[in-house]
């Protein structure tokens, strides 16, 4: 199957059309791609690296009061039709797929008005203004959150696949999360991260935290800053201690993050939808943090999905401090019963079949086209 990809902005945006393309990988290696993504995107640095064929337009995203700059996001938009044109033209894709970001915008409009099967997925509790725009042309809109299905009205076809990332952590190894970290695998990891550029609310409450955390007591905590924050955030927190015990590791980044959360008992973290698919996959109990500045407010929607569940315990921003953080950890880490009750939800929650359901969707439209 010949398959367009796009979406972009985003690793949320980015990672779950990867996985769409790694499923398909494995289930037919005759499978071929291309990635239209934006040129100043972060697609434009990932998609390469996932060694996926990629091609840019130019196009930037509404601002949502008035301004002349959305003037020219329409001569952008307009323009970025033209150019999808040529490109599904000459790549005569079977299906095109959209996973969100601005980007996708004229990619997936553009081949529905060449007649070519789209789908389009979105990653939130509440739909970005992208896809509520194309799910009035897309073929299939897949929804990552089951009951969001009425979020697309004017959808002609509306299904709940769960999130294409939660399928690619599935394959992730504990030991080498383990090793990676330097931690012994009997220990109890509790992993603190305010997502892949770190958040600043975030590390203030990891220092403000270092001198609850005790003795550990075989639980290790990770900090990871995120590569900005990291030289004040680890300076910080050894002059709150004294130095860094060996239960307390501090870090930049991860770069093997599927295996480090194979390893994780306990995460706290913001809500990005992506982020979430991968936890619940692995029934991870989480304590979340959604960001404030995102569009709509859509981080806590999603934190809330899971805390009507039991999968997860939110604290809002405004009320994050390291003693507020520190005994919500503890309400979760402190007790057996609590964690096992929480990573149950966290696993009923998770769609770890999400990717061969989004691919079996793109194979009934491609089927549908070739009739």
């Amino acid at each position: 199957m010949r398959v367009v990809l796009s979406g972009g902005g985003t690793g949320g945006h980015i990672y779950p059309a990867v996985a769409v393309a790694r499923q398909l990988e494995s289930e037919d290696d005759d499978s071929v791609f291309l990635y239209i993504g934006g040129k100043r995107g972060l697609e434009s640095k990932l998609v390469p690296q996932e060694k996926l064929p990629f091609q840019a337009i130019d196009i930037t995203g509404f601002r949502r009061k008035l301004s002349f700059d959305n003037v020219k996001t329409v001569m952008r938009f307009l323009k970025g039709v033209k150019a999808s044109k040529a490109m599904l033209r000459e790549f005569k894709p079977d299906v095109v797929v959209g996973t969100g970001g601005y980007v996708c915008g004229p990619v997936v409009y553009a081949a529905s008005k060449l007649g070519i099967p789209t789908l389009i997925h979105e990653q939130n509790a509440i739909p970005g203004l992208t896809n509520r725009f194309l799910s009035r042309y897309a073929d299939t809109v897949a929804v990552s959150f089951e009951g969001t299905e009425p979020a697309f009205p004017g959808a002609g076809n509306v299904i709940y696949t769960g999130n294409p990332r939660a399928t690619s952590v599935m394959k992730a190894n504990p030991q080498r999360g383990f090793a990676s970290l330097g931690i012994p695998e009997d220990s109890t990891v509790v992993l603190v991260v305010g997502g892949s550029g770190g958040a600043k609310a975030i590390n203030r409450a990891m220092i403000e935290m270092a001198p609850f955390v005790g003795k550990g007591n075989g639980v290790h905590y990770v900090y990871v800053t995120g590569e900005a924050y990291f030289e004040e955030t680890r300076k910080a927190v050894r002059e709150k201690l004294g130095g860094l015990p060996n239960w307390l590791h501090v870090l930049p980044y991860v770069h093997n993050m599927p295996e480090v959360l194979a390893c994780t008992s306990l995460i706290v973290n913001r809500a990005g939808a992506s982020f979430l698919a991968e936890i619940t996959a692995l029934g991870i109990p989480s304590v979340l943090i959604p960001s404030p500045n995102v569009t709509n407010n859509h981080q806590e929607a999603n934190a809330r999905a899971l805390e009507r569940e039991g999968a997860a315990v939110v604290l809002l921003e405004q009320d994050l401090s390291g003693e507020a953080l520190f005994a919500a950890v503890q309400s979760i880490i402190g007790s057996d019963e609590v964690r096992s009750r929480m990573s149950e939800a966290s696993r009923r929650l998770g769609k770890r079949d999400s990717a061969s359901l989004v691919v079996g969707e793109l194979r009934r439209l491609a089927a549908g086209r070739k009739r």
